[in-house]
């Protein structure tokens, strides 16, 4: 294996009545949330998977599979820690992460510094490893119209 390794994710999630919308393991505040079996933290899901591809071990939904009820409703940020534990099990450590949410809405600009230090908090990196932009699709498909958000990430591994 090369000292240097990346990985590519992307999730994306419908919005619904009745949930939290968490980014990042930051609830922000909205009268809409993400459907899905865990809290549908579709950033974090979307840096799990770009983890997980660095090395070639697969996506998220192989490592907590949806029909699993140990994952309903769990935090993506503990998910998150499990698969650090997975990237340095495998003797590797993150350069960096560069990660953009989609969301016509709600507006993120204000929350990007919480999320992105909750990100670094859990992966025990410096925030300035850790990039989060936050774009809309200028009102175009399922996200433009308000009925999902989705996010995707890259992510940079080097050998320790």
């Amino acid at each position: 294996m090369s000292n240097l390794r990346i990985g590519q994710g992307f999730d994306l999630h419908r919005l619904t009545e009745n949930r939290k919308l968490i980014l990042g393991g930051v609830e922000v505040p909205y009268h809409l949330g993400l459907l899905g079996h865990s809290d549908a933290d579709v950033l974090t899901h979307a840096i799990m998977d770009a983890m997980l591809g660095a090395l070639s071990l697969g996506d998220i939904g192989l490592h907590f599979p949806p029909e699993d009820d140990r994952y309903k409703d769990i935090s993506s940020i503990k998910l998150l820690r499990y698969v650090l534990g997975l990237i340095e099990k495998n003797g590797y450590k993150i350069i960096n992460i560069d990660s953009t949410i989609l969301a016509q809405r709600p507006k993120l600009r204000n929350y990007i510094p919480e999320i992105k230090s909750s990100l670094a908090s859990a992966l025990e990196i410096d925030t300035e490893c850790v990039s989060v932009k936050a774009t809309t699709t200028e009102k175009l498909g399922d996200i433009g119209k308000g009925l999902a958000i989705a996010a995707e990430a890259v992510i940079l591994l080097e050998k320790i």
